[in-house]
């Protein structure tokens, strides 16, 4: 009486992936944050800094609000719609152009 068997090593949440995917979820809605309102004067400071950024070329710290998070990245801004409420910039990493919605915008500086 010989069975041949192999050795299954144990993992507590792998047997159960929907809890895995749920905890997961509860985790990540821990680390939400509300998105900030801005005042007016914000607001004003942000686009100024915006169109300035766009005319010199200066390179910029981006912070803004997405799925819950503040993300801050480093990068060019090549085009503003104020009216669109759109923004374009190219991230200093992956030299990317990604296409925004001011609204999401939270703060931008000068590198």
């Amino acid at each position: 009486m010989y069975h041949d068997r192999k050795m299954k090593k144990w993992r507590p949440f792998a047997s159960m992936p929907e809890q895995y995917i749920g905890l997961q979820e509860v985790m990540n809605k821990q680390l939400e944050v509300p998105q900030p309102l801005l005042t007016e004067e914000q607001m004003e400071q942000i686009n100024f800094t915006l169109i300035e950024a766009l005319h010199t070329n200066k390179q910029v710290y981006l912070t803004y609000y997405k799925n819950g998070q503040r993300i801050t990245e480093t990068g060019f801004i090549q085009f503003v719609d104020s009216l669109g409420n759109l923004f374009v910039f190219i991230d200093e990493i992956f030299e990317l152009k990604n296409k925004m919605r001011l609204s999401e915008l939270i703060d931008v500086r000068f590198v």
